[in-house]
């Protein structure tokens, strides 16, 4: 296979389809957005047993929530913003904003969302009146071009181009057709391992990636255990915790230590403080310090029996109680299965920085999570702990990437700033995809400044 001619006709067809979505009103280019996610939330579940199927990983019900709500919240969002033409006019500054898109996106899409992403990265890229292309990973290769097929017929359906959304062919899907599609695309997002989005940051064009997660639930002694162990819980084993989302450590008074333990296991948390047990969880996670990928997205019990450590067979998440924080404990960093470490703390401080260090460790720009009612601590924390979202008393699986329960932007792609090697500390949207012309109008009547008063103290 020649890829490079291959990558070149997709490159051609996309530019051929965004000429023509250019020219559509903001009427008709959020229609192309609408019918795209709703074409794909409609068929959220036979794509969800997919996606299960083909990548050997995640929860079949999960999946299914992520793509409708991510597809429902997605377009409410999007739903009657500006993206096509004049999008502001400032009188008292005397600037107008003209949207023009970007052209072609090149997207790289993760394993461990291989329909929910695309999909949103797909209604931002038409958002913007872009093209864009598609990479699936190779775990997930066929249910991605299924997926792109569905939301090509949609648009073809509104009569809008089909080639505004393409998918590099399931026989073709190799690192060289990620690369070559980075290298001749306009802008980059990549969502997936640090190794692709390192690809996509070196591809020599504008990119967009995320860094790792290694979300720390950080809980203040006014929070009530009994009503957050459930939502660490389910934050945790959501999609068998393949999510960057995901809760990863609890970090409590410890004060509340003991009950919230007890709380946790009441919500079928098996919990380890024996230090042989912790032993064994950490070898086997953790080999040799590295993710054990054979681990990533299994059931709590089959990861308690390669471990050959004891496991109540109803339990959905392994808790391992940890001493020493950041680079001196593996399970302190990201963990793409249902386990979560446990740490208690004396103080606020204490506690915030045991947060900085497992995030020194893994996850540094990402995000956190908080219980507490307690604005002085929330803020102390925020003004600490270098990541790029903070949620506080929700849950980080479903809130980090937007929900109904809070104003964070819907995403798929989580931007991690300069602390994860990111170009953007935000949620990925459609205004990162598109340019904006400024019309500076001149004033004559406008004071020209005097030194001495602009430098006065």
């Amino acid at each position: 296979m020649d890829v490079k001619a291959y990558i070149d006709s997709l490159i051609e067809k996309a530019r051929v389809a965004q000429a023509i979505i250019e020219g559509y009103d903001q009427a008709k280019t959020d229609q192309c957005v609408k019918v795209v996610g709703k074409a794909l939330a409609d068929q959220a579940e036979p794509f969800a047993k997919e996606s299960v199927e083909e990548s050997k990983m995640g929860v079949y019900q999960d999946k299914v929530a992520k793509i409708r709500n991510k597809a429902m919240f997605t377009w409410k969002y999007l739903k009657g913003k500006p993206s096509v033409g004049i999008i502001e006019r400032d009188k008292e500054m005397g600037i107008t904003k003209v949207a023009k898109p970007i052209g072609v996106i090149g997207a790289i899409t993760p394993v461990t969302n291989p329909v929910m992403t695309p999909m949103h990265n797909a209604m931002i890229a038409l958002k913007g009146r872009n093209a864009i292309i598609l990479c699936p990973h190779p775990s997930a290769k066929v249910v991605g071009y299924r997926a792109t097929e569905v939301m090509r017929a949609a648009l073809k359906e509104i009569g809008a181009p089909e080639d505004l959304i393409q998918c590099v062919e399931p026989d073709k899907v190799t690192m060289e057709a990620s690369a070559a599609v980075m290298a001749e695309c306009d802008v980059c997002v990549a969502t997936g391992g640090p190794g692709m989005v390192k690809a996509a940051y070196s591809s020599g064009k504008p990119a967009f990636g995320v860094g790792a997660g290694n979300c720390q639930c950080l809980i203040d002694t006014d929070a009530d255990v009994k009503k957050i162990a459930p939502m660490i819980v389910t934050g945790r084993t959501q999609d068998n915790g393949v999510l960057c989302t995901c809760e990863q450590t609890v970090i409590v008074h410890e004060s509340m230590y003991d009950d919230l333990m007890k709380e946790l296991q009441a919500n079928n948390v098996y919990y380890y403080d024996k230090k042989e047990d912790v032993d064994k969880l950490r070898e086997t996670l953790f080999p040799g310090g590295e993710l054990n990928k054979k681990c990533v997205g299994m059931l709590a019990t089959d990861i308690a029996a390669l471990a050959g450590i004891d496991c109540d067979p109803d339990a959905r998440a392994l808790m391992a109680a940890c001493d020493v924080a950041g680079v001196a404990e593996d399970l302190s960093k990201e963990k793409l299965f249902p386990v979560i470490a446990a740490y208690k703390y004396k103080t606020w401080e204490e506690g915030v920085d045991i947060v900085v260090a497992n995030l020194d460790n893994m996850g540094k720009g990402h995000s956190i999570s908080m219980h507490s009612f307690n604005d002085e601590n929330i803020e102390y924390a925020a003004n600490r702990v270098h990541v790029s979202r903070f949620l506080v008393n929700g849950i980080g699986s479903a809130g980090l990437g937007g929900a109904a329960t809070n104003n964070l932007v819907p995403t798929g792609t989580l931007g991690c700033g300069t602390w994860g090697g990111n170009s953007i500390s935000e949620n990925l949207s459609y205004y990162h995809l598109i340019n904006i012309s400024r019309i500076a109008y001149t004033d004559e009547s406008m004071p020209f400044p005097n030194p001495d008063e602009v430098w006065a103290d």
